[in-house]
């Protein structure tokens, strides 16, 4: 089963609390996302290790419910 927007948007959020997230479904089809989030959380973090917060906070679901995601992640 696919995720939605607002399901990605609250397992980010709980475990980065003060995300500011902008999600687009590439697709239409619920399984090809794009996502822009900013964090305090990413400052003195290189991109790698900002993008592995990010998927360590889908608990396993990449890959698996949700297909695809384009991550841009950003420093506040």
């Amino acid at each position: 089963m696919p995720l939605s927007i607002n399901e990605i948007e609250k397992l980010i959020k709980e475990s980065i609390p003060d995300a500011q997230i902008e999600i687009k479904d590439l697709m239409g089809d619920k399984n090809h996302y794009s996502a822009t989030i900013k964090s305090k959380l990413f400052n003195n973090l290189n991109k790698i290790e900002q993008h592995k917060l990010v998927y360590k906070s889908l608990k396993g679901k990449m890959g698996n419910e949700l297909h695809a995601l384009s991550l841009i992640t950003k420093g506040i």
